[in-house]
């Protein structure tokens, strides 16, 4: 694609006219419904630690904050400026591209945001404060030139994962227990983020004709819909058949036979979701995602049994 071909969408105001963002409009660019996946991954590392939850509860509720208002609204402030133009086809009704963000409020919400997420998670230790560091580094390169991860879905899926799922794990783990999480929890960590790949390329679904205008190399615009959503499916279910070995190894039979029911469960809503796969995206997210992330669970409390 050309200059030329880019839409021409400005979004800069001259200075006379900016005004300061509404408060309302400021939340929903941090797009609170987004926290609940890094706040649940966190709440799985803090269960897989096996630490004494009474003793540690301001832990446990600076790192929710942290994981989910502080962190991952980040990641959306800074996605959503960088995505603006994109926005501005798929989505015109967000906060940047509506206009009801003035100038660039958008931007300085983020840096702000990244600033304030590094104060929070000063009380949490190197730990907290390490694991907090790299989330905004992938925040940042997965939206911000140069590294833009995500004008391919392969990079850029894979940056998300890691943070909504992989590092919230291994922070809540990381911080209740002031050390570095277990080798079985780190695996069980990584397969889960592995996994969460796909739910991430299922989300690309619904700015297709965005990506293909600007030249955003997700999964369904280099595949197209049907061989993008047989990859995420296979990517899911892959690293949940690992779980269920893993589990299986470690002497959690309980677990393993919970996780390959949820797994049975998955497949066969993977098998209508196949059919359509644009139009039941966000009915796949709200059925076999939600057994995924139980499946998380399970595994947190499996190893929390064990103490490892």
């Amino acid at each position: 694609m050309t200059p030329a071909d880019k839409p021409s969408i400005t979004f800069d105001q001259p200075a006379a006219s900016v005004r300061l963002p509404d408060l309302k409009v400021c939340i929903e660019l941090l797009k609170p419904v987004t926290w609940f996946a890094a706040i649940w991954a966190f709440m799985c590392g803090v269960v897989s630690s096996g630490a004494p939850l009474a003793a540690r509860w301001p832990e446990l509720v600076l790192g929710m904050v942290l994981a989910g208002p502080m962190v991952c609204g980040t990641s959306q402030a800074v996605n959503d400026w960088f995505d603006r133009h994109v926005d501005a086809i798929n989505e015109p009704d967000r906060p940047i591209p509506s206009g009801r963000m003035p100038g660039r409020w958008g931007l300085y919400i983020a840096i702000i945001w990244s600033g304030a997420s590094l104060l929070v998670a000063l009380p949490l230790g190197p730990w907290g404060v390490g694991a907090t560091m790299f989330a905004l580094a992938a925040a940042w390169g997965y939206s911000a030139p140069p590294f833009r991860f995500k004008m391919n879905g392969w990079w850029g899926n894979a940056a998300v994962a890691l943070c909504y799922e992989g590092v919230p794990w291994f922070t809540g783990a990381a911080v209740m227990r002031n050390a570095l999480p277990s080798p079985h929890i780190l695996i069980i960590a990584a397969l889960y983020s592995a996994g969460a790949h796909g739910i991430m390329t299922l989300n690309d679904f619904k700015s297709i004709e965005g990506d293909l205008k600007i030249g955003v190399r997700s999964l369904p615009a280099q595949l197209g819909v049907l061989r993008a959503s047989i990859v995420a499916c296979i990517i899911m279910a892959v690293p949940q058949v690992c779980v269920i070995e893993f589990m299986i190894g470690w002497h959690h039979p309980l677990a393993a036979t919970l996780i390959g029911v949820s797994l049975l469960v998955q497949l066969f809503l993977m098998r209508r979701l196949l059919e359509k796969p644009r139009e039941r995206a966000p009915w796949y997210n709200a059925t076999g995602t939600t057994l995924y992330v139980l499946g998380m669970l399970v595994s947190a409390f499996a190893l929390a049994a064990t103490g490892v």
